[in-house]
């Protein structure tokens, strides 16, 4: 979760919802995200609502913390209460290092959504997990309790790229952790990586695309390294310990990774994420991606509704504080208009290789989609089909198409 929240508007103590907002819930997919905000160590890049122990304080505690996600679960039950019960297709647990609860705890949460609205027959189950915070004999808890996804923070195989980027796991860390969730039954296992870290070489990344390959994983997410304001990362740039990342570098390391993948057998189907066949896409990503319903569950955590989206307080001790009071942890909400669910549905969509419809953009928004297809940057046998689809170039410049496609 980011660490500015916005301003929006109050929330009903209760978290009730618009009636029209209840009426519509799970229309496009309903899915649960639980935000798990505790981490052994703070990384130089992360400005994610995330606590270590010494900056958790008072209030709230690792031992605790399934109990006020469940009692987060059963408010949110009475809010949507059966207009209509949605069934939920995709559950999400990030963070934070979620895996640094015991993995009963988890079972626990996962078994609450169960019990509450019913996970779908099919229903994709991640955790997210530092790859040093996991163990055989957790993973074995975890896919017997039904998780059916793991996705590994591996971020690099370069020692020098893991030191800068703060990282505690060994190099090698994560294909271990990626194998021995495969041996513990995951058929989906995807591993993370940050290019473009400041003293990362071509050769390192190189590296660490062929590890991730050889891992025998079924999805690949890798992202630039953005770097927020607020973080160790960037008070060392700031005082000129590291160099800035380049955009030509990270442009040659997402060509890099296209090439590299793709031969070995994965297909993007959004701009940073690779999957080796359908079935291997983050189904739950996708509900973001396409404007379905979720709930987030946890500090900070923020949730969709039938147009209603809404953000909980940030810290631990607040939101177990709320909960254990009877009151809604929500800090404020927001109703989208029809032109900002536009402006984010072109925003989101235009990124996925299935594309966005044509016919969604108004007449500016075609003409700039022309010129966008002109320019090489959008298929053109897909725009013939009535669908904008970006080309390899046009990913690299995906913010320039969206801005195109919303003068």
């Amino acid at each position: 979760m980011p660490g500015v929240l916005p301003e929006g508007e109050p929330v009903p103590r209760d978290g009730s919802l618009p009636a029209t907002a209840r009426r519509a819930v799970g229309a496009r997919g309903f899915g649960v995200y639980v935000h798990v905000p505790f981490c052994a160590s703070r990384c130089g890049y992360c400005d994610f609502n995330t606590y270590t122990a010494a900056e958790l304080g008072g209030g709230a505690s690792r031992e605790t913390y399934a109990d006020s996600v469940l009692a987060e679960l059963a408010l949110a039950a009475r809010v949507l209460g059966d207009s209509p019960p949605p069934r939920v297709d995709t559950v999400f647990v990030g963070g934070g290092t979620p895996t640094l609860l015991p993995a009963d705890d988890l079972a626990r949460i996962l078994d609450g959504i169960d019990r509450v609205w019913g996970l779908a027959a099919d229903a994709e189950v991640t955790t997210e997990a530092n790859p040093e915070s996991v163990s055989p004999e957790s993973l074995k808890t975890l896919r017997a309790a039904g998780y059916t996804r793991i996705s590994l923070g591996m971020q690099s195989a370069a020692p020098g790229v893991l030191a800068v980027l703060d990282r505690r796991h060994g190099a090698g860390r994560a294909i271990a952790a990626a194998r021995e969730a495969r041996d513990a039954g995951f058929a989906h296992v995807n591993l993370d990586l940050i290019y473009g870290t400041p003293g990362e070489t071509a050769e390192d990344f190189a590296a660490s695309l062929a590890q991730v390959v050889d891992a025998g994983v079924d999805h690949v997410s890798a992202y630039a390294l953005i770097v927020e304001d607020g973080t160790r990362l960037a008070a060392r740039m700031r005082r000129g310990e590291l160099p800035y990342p380049s955009d030509d570098v990270a442009a040659d390391r997402y060509l890099a990774a296209e090439a590299a993948l793709g031969e070995a057998g994965f297909s993007w189907y959004e701009v940073s994420n690779w999957a080796r066949s359908a079935a291997a896409r983050c189904r739950h990503n996708l509900l973001y991606w396409t404007g379905a319903d979720w709930w987030g569950l946890g500090p900070g955590a923020h949730s969709h509704v039938g147009g209603v989206r809404w953000w909980n307080v940030k810290h631990p001790s607040a939101y177990a504080g709320r909960l254990a009071e009877g009151v809604s942890p929500a800090l404020a909400r927001e109703q989208l208009t029809p032109d900002e669910q536009h402006m984010e549905d072109v925003m989101l969509r235009v990124r996925l290789a299935s594309g966005l419809p044509l016919d969604v953009l108004d007449e500016p928004g075609r003409a700039g989609a022309e010129r966008a297809r002109d320019a090489g940057l959008l298929d053109t046998g897909a725009y013939a089909r009535g669908l904008v689809v970006l080309t390899l170039r046009g990913r690299l410049l995906a913010d320039a198409v969206v801005r195109d496609l919303l003068p």
